[in-house]
């Protein structure tokens, strides 16, 4: 490790040290402890990964109305090298007064399908509670937060810059996401009518980056009801989003659907089996762009395909065997929405003219013996024979384990 690297760890955990006794006086502290081993590759080809990271976080009341949150985190990651990322994670105070609340800091935000800009941010937020519901304004600024953990890939740059190596003689210029500003004006209501839970917002996000700008605007809302009528286990959500695009003087729009629908089947094991379907825009031609999304929240366990240009199918189905070990096992099937928009594997190097990528299959169990430890391993495989854009294609496949251990 080199002498920048150890300086920026000495600062950080002063930093968090001096922050922990400053908070002392009323507080509530914890520490999380998270390992991952994972083994994947392509066809018989492999690579080993391990991550390793320390959370602390603190909480606690400011006076009767307000609260604080605290956490930061340091992650010792090996993948060809070993690497050393100091984070700091969800920080912020909150005052709540009345109906209304503010909300200030870096915060988890998410848009109601969790597709368009879901994840840590930097800014404010202020929402009102009523009878009808809750609605919420927003601001956050993106160029503050660790680029892997927000992931933005609007434009050939973002993605470049967010998929470059950290280099540790350079933080400045590795470590920080791409220049964004995001708004929100949102509403959420969890039991309409007693059973219908319904949201919708408008949003955008705006570059400040420089150079030609992305600027884009989306609508989008989502609603989940229970249908008793047909069994007492059976719910669907419906959710969509219409996005306007500004990039180099054009003009486009984008848009994506989602369908969901879950089961609990009348049997004595506790289990529920889902299906969930989604499309997103390609560039068709003219006006018709790509959904572009502002965070990449990737498809599938194995592909983590980017959402523009694709449509999903996945069927999972998941039971809990005992009170400390449950089951999951999943199919996903990806199909391309049109020519260009989709370019990365299984297609890299080859080009079959199909729009199937092919299908994935992925297991997962999760065991806790015990409040404080949680363990969860899972693996999988994509098979790009099983469609006719690349079935020559080497197959994808990941084996992972995953240890969490709440230490206070």
């Amino acid at each position: 490790m080199n002498m920048n690297v150890k300086k920026i760890l000495r600062l950080f955990l002063c930093s968090l040290f001096i922050s922990l006794c400053y908070l002392l006086p009323a507080y509530d502290f914890g520490l999380t402890f998270n390992q991952n081993l994972g083994v994947s590759g392509y066809g018989s080809d492999s690579n080993f990964r391990y991550s390793g990271s320390l959370v602390p976080r603190v909480s606690g009341l400011i006076g009767e109305n307000s609260d604080y949150y605290f956490s930061a985190g340091i992650e010792a990651a090996y993948l060809d090298g070993w690497s050393f990322i100091p984070e700091l994670l969800r920080t912020e105070f909150s005052f709540r007064s009345s109906a209304l609340q503010l909300k200030a800091g870096r915060m988890y935000q998410s848009d109601p399908l969790g597709l368009i800009a879901s994840g840590l941010f930097d800014g404010a937020r202020v929402s009102y509670d009523s009878a009808m519901g809750s609605l919420y304004a927003g601001a956050w600024y993106t160029g503050l937060l660790y680029k892997k953990r927000i992931n933005i890939e609007m434009t050939p740059s973002d993605y470049e810059q967010t998929n470059a190596p950290l280099d540790t003689d350079d933080y400045a210029n590795t470590y920080f996401a791409p220049k964004r500003m995001v708004a929100a004006l949102g509403w959420e209501h969890l039991s309409l009518g007693g059973e219908l839970s319904a949201s919708a917002a408008l949003l955008g996000q705006f570059g400040l980056s420089g150079g030609e700008a992305l600027n884009s605007q989306y609508i989008e809302g989502k609603a989940m009801m229970p249908f008793k009528a047909f069994s007492d286990g059976l719910s669907l959500s419906l959710g969509g989003g219409f996005q306007l695009i500004q990039q180099s003087g054009e003009f486009g729009t984008g848009f994506v659907v989602e369908l969901g629908v879950g089961l609990v089947p009348p049997i004595p094991l506790s289990s529920k089996l889902s299906l969930l379907a989604r499309y997103a825009s390609g560039a068709s031609g003219g006006n018709a762009f790509a959904f572009l999304p502002v965070t990449t929240v990737g498809q599938g366990n194995i592909l983590g395909a980017k959402l523009s240009g694709i449509s999903m199918f996945s069927l999972d189905y998941s039971a809990r065997l005992f009170d400390t070990l449950l089951a999951g096992i999943s199919s996903s099937y990806f199909i391309r929405n049109d020519s260009k928009t989709f370019n990365t594997y299984p297609l890299s190097g080859e080009d079959g003219g199909g729009n199937l990528l092919g299908n994935e299959f992925f297991a997962r169990l999760l065991w806790s013996p015990f409040s404080d430890i949680q363990v969860n391993l899972g693996g999988g495989v994509f098979l790009p024979s099983m469609g006719n854009a690349a079935p020559n294609a080497d197959s994808s496949w990941r084996v992972e384990l995953n240890v969490i251990l709440y230490l206070y």
